[in-house]
């Protein structure tokens, strides 16, 4: 195990660490010594918090790197999660410049409205610490899209204002399931005709994952090219097993108005999901050593060891990797979620 464990720090960047700590090792000094001395993380002795940070940061740009070298259109945006912006983490941070260049935006829910509850107002120190990062990565060039969870009007049109004045891209999801098109709610926020040729062009966003009130893929296809959303937020699959091909996909990068916009693709790389294609039955019985534990809040979604090769493979390297299936169904980019995932180790 600590031939193993070793063998992994030295992969991911810990060579200098390593051999400061070796510098200062005697033959004489005991395994435990060793340890400490080049940072080998034990039971009593785990990672240190900077590096679920760091393995997530470079999960991401991993992604970047692998999609973009396919489409350097493609589209990067990660949600939540907004600390790894900086290098610590922290709001006076030195700037994570990799990691801000390899995206292309920032997902945020609750900004506003939606946090803890759903038509309720987010905490305004919670919104002012998520504001600091945001703001820091828009000051890089990326867009930011919000996602609020209110329904009602004053709340809506708060909501939608608040973007507005910040410049971002925006949502208001009337439903925590986003299983409507709320286009009866409320108008769409700066609602055009222009053709989005990068994200940051975007005025509005739909973030749209539950298809269960569409009785097929037709009619659901048919609802969104209805809208003049510019960027469509949407899952990979209609059903389980129904992938949206290639025609589908083009059909929907064409609003009502003819104005062009983009396609999206939601991807969790945070947690596995037991109803996606990748899914293993024999896991339930066996599970891989990435797979963690259950999330008590949404059943079927398992907290995985992101920085684990077997997983990473299963999102970006395998031939039918999850990213690979998203690539040749000729999305516009990935909407990465899950990225606060390191929340869960750290603690």
């Amino acid at each position: 195990m600590k031939a193993e464990l070793m063998k992994d720090m030295l992969h991911r960047g810990f060579i200098f660490s390593v051999l400061m700590g070796v510098l200062f090792i005697t033959c004489s000094q005991t395994t435990q010594e060793f340890e400490e001395a080049v940072m080998i993380p034990t039971e009593e002795a785990p990672l240190s918090v900077t590096y679920y940070k760091d393995e997530m940061r470079a999960f991401v740009i991993e992604i970047s790197r692998y999609a973009k070298e396919k489409n350097p259109e493609f589209s990067i945006i990660p949600q939540n999660g907004i600390e790894l912006v900086t290098l610590d983490g922290t709001e006076e941070g030195v700037l994570a410049v990799d990691y801000l260049n390899a995206i292309d935006g920032h997902g945020q829910e609750s900004l506003w409205y939606g946090e803890p509850r759903d038509n309720s107002a987010t905490g305004k120190s919670r919104t002012r610490y998520l504001l600091n990062y945001l703001e820091k990565s828009q000051a890089e060039g990326n867009a930011i899209l919000v996602t609020d969870y209110c329904r009602t009007t004053n709340k809506i049109n708060t909501s939608i204002n608040n973007a507005k004045e910040k410049g971002f891209t925006h949502f208001v999801a009337t439903e925590r399931e986003l299983n409507v098109i709320p286009t009866e709610a409320y108008d769409i926020p700066n609602e055009n005709a222009n053709d989005i040729v990068k994200l940051t062009d975007a005025k509005n966003h739909l973030f749209f994952l539950n298809y269960s009130a569409y009785p097929s893929k037709t009619a659901w296809l048919a609802a969104l090219q209805a809208t003049n959303y510019d960027v469509l937020i949407i899952d990979v699959f209609f059903a389980t097993e129904q992938q949206f091909t290639v025609e589908d996909i083009t059909a929907l990068k064409t609003k009502a108005n003819g104005g062009k916009r983009k396609v999206i693709a939601y991807m969790s790389i945070g947690e596995a999901e037991d109803y996606r294609f990748y899914w293993d039955n024999n896991w339930d019985f066996e599970p891989p050593v990435w797979l963690s534990e259950e999330n008590p809040d949404w059943p079927g979604n398992f907290k995985v060891k992101y920085w684990e090769q077997d997983w990473q493979d299963t999102i970006i390297y395998n031939q039918n990797s999850y990213l690979n299936l998203i690539l040749s169904s000729q999305f516009d980019g990935v909407y990465l979620d899950i990225i606060d995932a390191f929340e869960f180790f750290e603690d």
